[in-house]
């Protein structure tokens, strides 16, 4: 992606919106210094807490990134201020990039629900994704490029107690990432939608003993900055691509063609590289086509854990 654009992550304003704020920031800053087209490229950082925006703002000052992270104030949950908040970014330049990150984990009994109750999840966990997306649509489809990265979960596999409205809208909001391909990969092939699942956290509505987001960010990141058309409809889970269900017949063929699929990985979230990650195949990145076999993939879905948020 060339010239100055937007990065959007919502949720930006803690947990791992912020590590995945401060680290596209960071990587963007790097960048700049070695050169990169995308020198004046931005973080918009959404969110419903001002404070909250302007401390991940500070963060990622403090890391390398000065100026990188703009706050935004935004209800995800309000169609229309989503829709302002993106008029006035698209009003300095393109959103190219957007991260769904924002999810709420009410941990509620189905007992305790109501209508209004489940549906205000529902309308942030999903109705915001929605929102942005159409909202960031039409600057990708102008410029024939753009990158969505849906931070997800399995949490619809195997619901945890309390947990039927987060549950149901995330497993729906996979739904919403396989309809948008659906609908956009054959006219705009150069819209990448992937869907990312970071695993257990240690944030507010993840576990103690998760993984620190400031590692999973660095997963997060790597995936966003890489636009790589094969990676549109694919699914991730921390550093690995799941692969797409394979019938019998196609393993047969390709056990008799001899073909052996190796995962594609994302790189490891150890020190950051300077220059960041750039476009196409991040440095470490294992691809089926290395051995004959584009596109293919081989690994194991996890159990289901909600994602991060």
């Amino acid at each position: 992606m060339n010239g100055p654009d937007w990065t959007v992550v919502t949720g930006a304003g803690r947990g791992l919106g912020r590590a995945l704020a401060v680290e596209l920031a960071v990587r963007l800053a790097a960048g700049a210094a070695a050169g990169s087209p995308e020198a004046g490229s931005r973080v918009a950082a959404l969110g419903r807490d001002l404070a909250d925006l302007q401390e991940t703002a500070a963060l990622a000052a403090a890391a390398g990134a000065p100026g990188r992270v703009v706050p935004v104030l935004c209800d995800l949950a309000d169609p229309a201020a989503v829709r302002t908040a993106f008029a006035a970014l698209q009003a300095e330049a393109p959103v190219l990039r957007l991260v769904n990150n924002a999810a709420l984990y009410p941990r509620r009994d189905i007992l305790e629900e109501t209508v209004e109750s489940f549906m205000a999840t529902v309308a942030v966990n999903l109705g915001g994704t929605l929102a942005t997306v159409l909202a960031a649509l039409p600057a990708m489809i102008a410029a024939g490029r753009g990158r969505i990265v849906n931070v997800s979960s399995f949490a619809d596999v195997a619901p945890l107690p309390a947990s039927a409205a987060y549950a149901v809208s995330k497993g729906a909001g996979r739904v919403l990432g396989r309809a948008l391909q659906a609908d956009l990969a054959d006219r705009f092939p150069g819209i990448v939608i992937s869907d990312w699942m970071p695993g257990m956290l240690a944030t507010r509505i993840g576990v103690a003993d998760g993984l620190d987001p400031a590692v999973a960010a660095r997963w997060g990141a790597a995936l966003a900055l890489w636009d790589d058309p094969t990676l549109s409809g694919t699914i991730w889970e921390g550093d690995r691509e799941i692969p797409p269900p394979v019938g019998l017949k196609r393993r047969l063929v390709n056990r008799l063609l001899g073909r052996r699929a190796v995962a594609r990985r994302l790189p490891d979230p150890g020190p950051r590289a300077p220059g960041g990650v750039p476009a196409g195949v991040p440095a470490g990145v294992q691809t089926g086509a290395q051995t004959g076999a584009p596109g293919s993939v081989a690994g194991s879905a996890a159990e289901a854990k909600p994602g991060g948020g």
